[in-house]
């Protein structure tokens, strides 16, 4: 996959061809800047946020719904999913004759808010489930047969989140129980013998909602559930209450930001900031979050932290955190969570410096990205191939051995889909299993079948143009100068959030800059303040800016000017508010 030619031949912007992180800088086209300020000129908006709606492919006559997404015009009739109704029929079934059910969940966030949508909503209807996630290492992902077997000993009613859709032989061991799985992974050509299989990425689909993680699509089973409650005359719990769940498992699941899931974010964020659900309050204090909840928030902070019981601790801590209504429960959960999540940086961290030597003696220039050893934890797996694939522009798989059999994830990068290729090799024989989506997936393999396995998937990469990936470019939205980059104009580009996959923030440049002052904080970040002479100083914070050249280039400025890329966000200080560049990247003034 290689650029367009008109972006290809398109002047750099500012002339940076090859920034401090060795990208090429990409401004706005002149089309773009054309219907960018028609917009300005019909809708009296900010000409920065129509640059950025512009760039999203919204047209004057769209803003306005576009910068107030409700659910009211964007929530899908969750009967266009195939199953929805035999699946929520069953559901009702259960609750209305008291029968035991049971919710076996994915280990991860979007598990965790999946399961803890189901049991607050249960809980409401004054009903309970038992929960069950299995255990990362011992068990690995989804059902697996002793514990379908075992649930199915004692529930009448399996409901599997964010897992189940590739499980035929567990879901066909749980004998004397009905299995509904409500899931968003990659199906295959045939489903698991389950009473409903709700999944909009189930290959005979035909909706157009494969852009939902596990938490939307139990969200859309429970409005349809309220829907026939309401039928019989009965009123159902508060939907409007869950959002702020729905909202944690879209973005920590990287889903992207697009349709429905952009209500889903806005309003569950608002619900949030209203600090109702015991686990997400406590675990938002622990994390030191003092401002309003952001998408950031969710995807950088609180995700983390609950993913931390699956990744390297107890799995199920998670989702009893985010399900639980006790706030003393919540407070002790959130406590073990953080000290979780720091352990996991600990590991990562040693896992990550071994990959990375290991990728680049083998090369990271090819279409895929590789490493495995021996005792790398697989709960930080994942974490660390999202490093890889930051760092390459390339797929990538890490993969940690225990004997002879290893355990991996992988990342991917726009354009390339990396659970089709991995379901492809796992049908091939060259996995024990596989799967997933089209930016994530996990495997296991045997040690024996590993460069095997590698060889073909880069083949299967390749072929979707993996090999052909260039650095990636820096898009950039304009430039502003310091004097126009106010309080003000930041709140209302915010208003084109929430923002994330599939709808990245909007950057800006600065051009020659002289930078205040620049000092290393933490362990790799920068924190510097520019000018251009004329305005105010802004200040800027760079993490990891010491991990790459972008950190030891500002600090050692010597008084040169530098052109300087990124987001603007506020920052809230003792009661005040000032505008902050989040740097991504920098390249010398002239």
């Amino acid at each position: 996959m290689t650029d367009t030619p008109d972006i290809a031949h398109t002047p750099a912007f500012l002339g940076v061809e090859t920034s401090a992180t060795g990208r090429r800088w990409i401004g706005p086209g002149i089309e773009d800047d054309r219907q960018s300020e028609a917009m300005a000129q019909q809708t009296g908006l900010p000409l920065p946020l129509c640059r950025t709606l512009v760039r999203r492919g919204v047209s004057a006559q769209e803003a306005d719904s576009y910068l107030s997404p409700t659910l009211r015009d964007l929530l899908p009739d969750p009967l266009t999913l195939k199953d929805m109704g035999k699946a929520t029929e069953r559901f009702l079934q259960a609750v209305e004759t008291r029968e035991k059910i049971a919710i076996f969940a994915d280990y991860d966030v979007d598990g965790g808010t999946s399961a803890a949508l189901l049991i607050s909503w249960l809980r409401d209807m004054g009903r309970q489930a038992t929960l069950y996630i299995p255990d990362r290492i011992d068990e690995g992902y989804g059902p697996n047969e002793p514990a379908m077997e075992d649930l199915a000993r004692t529930h009448t009613l399996i409901v599997c989140v964010d897992c189940g859709t590739l499980s035929h032989g567990p879901i066909a061991a749980a004998k004397g129980a009905d299995v509904v799985v409500l899931d968003h992974h990659l199906g295959g050509e045939t489903l698991p013998p389950a009473v409903a299989v709700v999944n909009p990425n189930r290959q005979d689909e035909s909706s157009d909602l494969g852009h939902l993680c596990a938490a939307g699509v139990v969200f859309l089973m429970l409005v349809e559930a309220n829907r026939q409650l309401r039928a019989k005359g009965v009123t159902g719990p508060n939907l409007m209450d869950l959002l702020d769940l729905v909202a944690l498992g879209t973005v920590a699941d990287v889903a992207p930001l697009i349709g429905v899931n952009r209500a889903f974010v806005r309003q569950g964020l608002a619900v949030m900031g209203r600090r109702q659900r015991p686990g997400i309050v406590a675990l938002s204090d622990v994390a030191g979050m003092d401002t309003a909840p952001s998408s950031y928030h969710l995807g950088f902070l609180l995700g983390p932290r609950v993913n931390a019981g699956g990744r390297i601790g107890k799995a199920d801590l998670g989702a009893r955190l985010l399900a639980t209504a006790d706030r003393a429960e919540a407070q002790a959960l959130a406590e073990i969570l953080d000290g979780l999540n720091k352990d996991r940086r600990e590991i990562e961290n040693t896992v990550r410096d071994l990959a990375l030597e290991q990728a680049e003696a083998r090369g990271m220039d090819g279409p895929l990205v590789w490493a495995a050893g021996d005792g790398w934890h697989p709960g930080v797996v994942g974490i660390v191939a999202s490093r890889l694939k930051e760092a390459t522009n390339r797929p990538a798989i890490v993969i940690g051995f225990d004997g002879d059999e290893g355990k991996g994830s992988g990342r991917s990068v726009s354009g390339i889909d990396l659970g089709a290729a991995i379901h492809r090799l796992a049908s091939e024989g060259l996995l024990v299993k596989g799967g997933g989506h089209r930016m994530a997936a996990g495997l296991t393999v045997a040690r024996d079948k590993l460069e095997a396995a590698m060889d073909r998937l880069g083949d299967l990469l390749a072929r979707q143009g993996a090999d052909r990936i260039g650095p990636a470019d820096l898009r950039l939205d304009g430039l502003l100068m310091p004097g126009a980059a106010t309080v003000d104009l930041v709140e209302q580009i915010e208003q084109a959030g929430p923002f994330g996959a599939g709808a990245r923030a909007p950057r800006f440049a600065f051009a020659d800059m002289q930078i205040s002052f620049a000092k290393r904080v933490g362990a790799n970040h920068l924190k510097f303040s520019f000018t251009d002479g004329l305005g105010p100083r802004i200040d800027s914070i760079a993490f990891g800016a010491f991990d790459g050249p972008l950190g030891p280039m500002i600090e050692g400025h010597n008084g040169a000017r530098f052109h300087l890329a990124g987001r603007l966000e506020i920052n809230h200080w003792q009661g005040r508010s000032s505008v902050q560049l989040r740097l991504e990247d920098a390249a010398p003034a002239g």
